[in-house]
């Protein structure tokens, strides 16, 4: 879809939707291209809880007072 800049203007909030919705929003300066409007794909993943199950372990010795802190700690 191409569009000159005075429609967009009156019609930006469809025209965003149209391209959040894959179609292609051309806006033209004059009779030339100017500006294509694409939406942004998302960078972040979205988490998952629970996924790094199984590959951490803590040692039973964890919280145990280090050797060289132990004057520190008497």
């Amino acid at each position: 879809m191409q569009v000159s800049l005075a429609e967009a203007a009156a019609n930006l909030s469809d025209l965003v939707e149209a391209a959040i919705n894959g179609e292609e929003v051309i806006l033209l300066k004059g009779d030339r291209p100017a500006i294509k409007l694409m939406p942004i794909e998302s960078v972040r993943k979205n988490r998952k809880p629970g996924s790094a199950k199984g590959l951490i372990s803590i040692s039973d010795d964890f919280d145990e007072p280090l050797e060289e802190f132990k004057e520190y700690m008497e």
